[in-house]
């Protein structure tokens, strides 16, 4: 069995994401790929990780957060942090957008009754 193995540009093309990104995400450390001279080489171990940083940011997480929640597998293999850590995180994140959600409501309602009250008065 061949482990798949994308080159950076391959890696930039499969999750839709800049080089300047993927370089990004190299230098604070959620990465490592291998290399072979000025190569870079990604593996399941970094595809797997791109695909969790992204669905991090996706749900709104900082990249400190994701980078903390990472490292955690390397700690501890039995996944028990891990799994734990994000369970807070996505506790405190669900609280957070839930709050936001309320927020957008509330402008929602104030913004369409002052559309509704100019409508009306432009008669």
């Amino acid at each position: 069995m061949t482990a798949e193995r994308l080159d950076f540009k391959q890696m930039c093309a499969r999750f839709d994401v800049t080089p300047r990104t993927l370089r990004h995400y190299e230098y604070i450390e959620l990465l490592a790929p291998e290399r072979e001279g000025r190569a870079r080489f990604y593996g399941a171990r970094e595809v797997a990780r791109m695909t969790l940083i992204l669905r991090g940011r996706r749900f709104g997480f900082s990249l400190e957060e994701i980078r903390q929640w990472l490292e955690l597998y390397d700690a501890d293999p039995e996944g028990v942090l891990q799994r734990d850590a994000w369970l807070a995180m996505a506790d405190r994140q669900l609280d957070e957008l839930a709050q936001r959600r309320q927020e957008l409501d509330e402008i929602i309602v104030e913004l369409q009754a002052l559309r509704d009250t100019t409508a009306a008065s432009g008669t």
